[in-house]
């Protein structure tokens, strides 16, 4: 049997949260009960801090085996890279700028490695600019103002806007991306959510925190868009029961 394809995109983790509950949902659903998850730090610029915090929320996890990977100082060969890179049953990319990360991404050839590793079944995920990079285009500040970038991997169809509830402008500016064309129809996620597809197709949205949603937002054909606020289901609290579901 083929391996699926999966795509989680996060409005929220280590990065953002104390409880962990998303982290746990995401770990539910990799390949193995101890995957190995390796953290891409490349939109921050390999910040230090950002790589040591996830390393800090995941080494002493009994339920994965945490490694970063660092392009900025890079120490691995082409061989070695392929070898790592396929090794993993979650590679887990932070936020920061979406339009760097998928540069030094195709200057390392590491966005045609991440497509082979999601053929194998590799569970691709990520906050912010990790959640762009997925889909065909997203909704991003790389260039400072709020903008489109229909420039992703493809991975999954449509396009993809963070931070929709948290962050001024990002409802009316991706809205307005959509109703004229610049950007596919696609899903917009609040902050403290998460969704999961496969094989292309979204299956799962989740939320911290009730109230909290995913959209899928599509164009009218009379110039404006549509969202729709998708059926999800609250996490339950406490570390380890957050849905392990295979």
């Amino acid at each position: 049997m083929s391996p699926r394809h999966l795509v989680a995109l996060l409005g929220g983790g280590f990065s953002t949260d104390e409880d962990g509950l998303l982290d746990d949902w995401l770990l539910g659903h990799a390949r193995t009960s101890r995957p190995k998850v390796c953290f891409l730090p490349t939109a921050s610029g390999d910040a230090p801090g950002y790589a040591e915090k996830f390393l800090g929320a995941f080494r002493d996890r009994p339920d994965c085996e945490p490694s970063v990977l660092h392009l900025f100082d890079r120490k691995l060969d082409d061989v070695a890279l392929r070898a790592f890179v396929l090794a993993q049953d979650v590679v887990y990319v932070g936020g920061g700028n979406t339009a760097n990360l998928l540069a030094v991404w195709r200057v390392h050839g590491l966005d045609r490695l991440l497509r082979e590793a999601h053929d194998r079944g590799t569970l691709l995920c990520g906050i912010s600019a990790g959640a762009n990079c997925w889909a065909r285009g997203s909704h991003t500040d790389s260039f400072g103002p709020l903008t489109h970038l229909p420039d992703g991997l493809g991975l999954l169809p449509g396009s993809v806007c963070p931070h929709y509830d948290s962050e001024p402008g990002r409802r009316h500016s991706y809205r307005s991306a959509v109703a004229t064309g610049a950007l596919p129809a696609g899903w917009a996620l609040d902050d403290g959510t998460g969704a999961l597809f496969t094989d292309g197709r979204l299956t799962e949205t989740v939320a911290r925190v009730p109230g909290a949603s995913v959209y899928r937002v599509v164009g009218d054909g009379a110039g404006g868009a549509d969202e729709r606020a998708l059926p999800w289901r609250v996490l339950p609290r406490g570390r380890g029961d957050a849905g392990r579901r295979r």
